[in-house]
């Protein structure tokens, strides 16, 4: 078990302008914490939101913010630390490939698919 890992999606209302047909920012975030959730339960994960147009008076989520709407990437975008492990439309398993790099542990009944299984 790690200690705690902070993933932060970063996102607005409005869709990307390359992201149109895409989730938007906040389904995104939905989805992203509900598969971490699932992978990995038993570790200190926790999923933030930061609205790139009203971002917290956290210092380095303002100006990662400010730099999301100067264009320099697409959103939403997942940050883990300082890494950026995802944009525009974020692939799980890079962000869990990440997690796991930083020492989480996967459950061992959760699947890489997220496929029903009968």
């Amino acid at each position: 078990m790690v200690n705690s890992i902070t993933v932060v999606v970063y996102g607005a209302d409005k869709p990307c302008a390359s992201c149109l047909h895409a989730p938007s920012s906040a389904e995104t975030f939905e989805w992203i914490r509900a598969a971490i959730a699932r992978k990995f339960p038993e570790e200190l994960i926790q999923v933030e939101y930061v609205d790139i147009e009203s971002p917290p008076e956290d210092e380095d989520r303002a100006t990662f913010a400010e730099r999301v709407l100067a264009d320099e990437f697409f959103y939403p975008v997942v940050r883990i630390g300082e890494k950026v492990v995802g944009e525009g439309n974020p692939r799980l398993k890079t962000i869990f490939a990440e997690l796991e790099g930083l020492g989480a542990r996967v459950n061992a009944s959760s699947t890489n698919d997220f496929s029903i299984k009968q």
